[in-house]
C-alpha cells in the first residue's frame, strides 16, 4: 500500500507540495495583514472591512473563467513561477509605498491586482500534480495536498492572528512577499515528466470562453435548478448558508475585537478552532450520514448552527472569556460541517454526469453573490446598530429557515 512517505520521496513533487504549504500559510498570513490593515487606517469600521475585502473576491467573478483558458496553454510550471513572484512584488508594495498613502485606493487595487494573478495560479496548482508523480500514486497525493493545504489554511490563520499583532501589518506584508518567493524557489526545482508546449491565445477564442462557460453554465445551470426540486432547495439552502457567513465574517471580525480588545490575535485563534469543529463535524457526518436523510441532516445543521452562533455572541457580549470562546467555536464547525459534506452528497446522487460542472460552477458562484452581497448590508447594518444585533439576526434567520425547512420540506428521499 502507498503511504503518504512514500508521495513526499519523490523530489519534485516534494518541492511542489512544501512551496504550497508555505504559499497557503502566506495567503492567511495575507488576509490577517488586511484586517489589521483596516484596523488601523478605518477605526474598526465594518464598512471599511468588507470595501477592503471584496476585492479579494470579486477577481474569481471577472477571470477565473478567462484563466482557465491560458492555464491549459501556458506551461504550467513557469505560469506558477511567474504568478508567485508577481504576487510577492505586488505585495511589497503595500508596505513600501502605499501604507502611509492618503488614500486606501491604491492598496485596494494592488489587492485586486494579487487575487486576480491567484486566478491563474489556482489552476496551475491542481492541474500539475499528475506531471509530479505516477498514475499510482495519484490519488494519495491529491489527497495529501487538499489535507496539508487545509491545515496550512488554519495555521495560518492561527499563527497569522498572533505574528500580525507582533509585527504589524507592515512586517505581515513582508513575510507574505517572503512566503511567495520562497514557494517560486521551490518550484523552479521542479522538474516535470512531460513538458507543456505554449500555444496561442487569440481574442476571439475568450471571448468564446466567456460566453460558453460563465454565460452558458448560468444559463444551462439555472434551468436544471428550476426544474429540479431538491437542486433548488440546496441553491437557495447554500446562498442562504453563504449569506450569513459573509455576514457574519465580516460583522463577527468586528465583534470579536471589540470582545477582546485585540485586532488579529485572538481573532486568529477562534478561527483554528472554528476549523478543527469544521473537520470533526464533517467526519461524524461521513460515520453517521447515512443513517439519515441528508436533507434532515442539512435542516438540523442549519438549526444546530444558528443555536451556536447565538449562544457564542450572547455568550461572549456577557462573560468575554478566550477558554468559553473557543468551545463554543468547535461547537459552530461542528454544526456547521455537515452542511456541505451533505449538500454536495446529494447533488453528485441526484445529477446526472455530464450536468454536473455546471451545477457546481452555478453553485459557485452563487456562493459568491450571497457571501459578497450580504458583507456588505451587514457591515452597513453594523454602522447604524451594535453588531451584536446583526450576529443575532443571522442567528434567528438559521433557525426560522431550518424548523421551517423540517416542517414543510419533503425529506422521504
Amino acid at each position: 500500500m502507498i503511504k503518504f512517505s512514500d508521495v513526499l520521496k519523490e523530489k519534485n513533487f516534494f518541492c511542489f507540495w512544501l512551496g504550497q504549504v508555505i504559499s497557503q500559510f502566506g495567503d492567511r498570513l495575507n488576509q490577517m495583514a488586511l484586517i489589521a490593515l483596516a484596523y488601523q487606517r478605518l477605526g474598526g469600521s465594518a464598512f471599511g472591512l468588507a470595501k477592503v475585502m471584496s476585492f479579494t473576491i470579486i477577481p474569481s467573478f471577472i477571470l477565473s473563467p478567462i484563466a482557465g483558458v491560458f492555464v491549459d496553454r501556458w506551461n504550467r510550471k513557469y505560469t506558477m513561477v511567474a504568478t508567485d513572484i508577481i504576487r510577492a512584488v505586488l505585495v511589497l508594495l503595500i508596505p513600501l509605498f502605499l501604507m502611509d498613502s492618503d488614500s486606501l485606493v491604491p492598496v485596494y487595487i494592488v489587492v485586486f491586482l494579487v487575487f486576480s494573478t491567484s486566478c491563474f495560479f489556482l489552476p496551475s496548482k491542481f492541474s500539475i500534480i499528475p506531471e509530479l508523480v505516477s498514475k499510482e500514486k495519484l490519488l494519495i497525493a491529491n489527497s495529501l495536498t487538499n489535507t496539508t493545504m487545509m491545515l496550512a489554511a488554519v495555521l495560518g490563520v492561527g499563527i497569522g492572528g498572533v505574528l500580525i499583532e507582533a509585527v504589524g501589518a507592515k512586517g505581515g506584508f513582508y513575510i507574505d512577499a517572503f512566503t511567495f518567493l520562497l514557494s517560486a524557489i521551490l518550484l523552479c526545482c521542479v522538474v516535470e515528466k512531460n513538458k507543456q508546449v505554449c500555444k496561442k491565445v487569440d481574442a476571439e477564442e475568450i471571448s468564446r470562453v466567456i460566453r460558453k462557460s460563465v454565460f452558458g453554465d448560468i444559463k444551462d445551470g439555472l434551468k436544471y435548478v428550476v426544474a429540479h426540486p431538491y437542486i433548488r432547495f440546496i441553491f437557495v439552502t447554500v446562498f442562504l448558508l453563504m449569506s450569513a457567513a459573509g455576514a457574519l465574517y465580516i460583522v463577527g471580525i468586528v465583534f470579536i475585537q471589540q470582545a477582546f480588545h485585540s485586532i488579529t490575535k485572538d481573532l486568529g485563534f477562534l478561527s483554528v478552532f472554528i476549523g478543527i469543529g469544521f473537520v470533526l463535524g464533517a467526519l461524524l457526518c461521513g460515520r453517521y450520514g447515512n443513517k439519515i436523510s441528508k436533507v434532515r441532516i442539512i435542516f438540523l445543521s442549519l438549526i444546530s448552527s444558528g443555536i451556536a452562533i447565538g449562544v457564542f455572541a450572547l455568550c461572549l457580549k456577557r462573560y468575554p472569556s478566550l477558554a468559553l470562546a473557543a468551545v463554543l467555536a468547535v461547537f459552530m464547525g461542528i454544526s456547521s460541517g455537515p452542511i456541505f459534506i451533505s449538500s454536495n452528497t446529494l447533488i453528485h446522487e441526484v445529477i446526472k454526469s455530464e450536468m454536473r460542472g455546471r451545477i457546481f460552477s452555478s453553485l459557485g458562484i452563487v456562493m459568491n453573490l450571497g457571501f459578497l452581497i450580504s458583507m456588505f448590508i451587514a457591515s452597513k447594518l453594523s454602522e447604524f446598530s451594535n453588531p451584536l444585533w446583526v450576529i443575532l439576526a443571522v442567528s434567528g434567520g438559521l433557525i426560522f429557515y431550518g424548523f421551517y425547512g423540517l416542517l414543510t420540506f419533503n425529506i422521504k428521499r
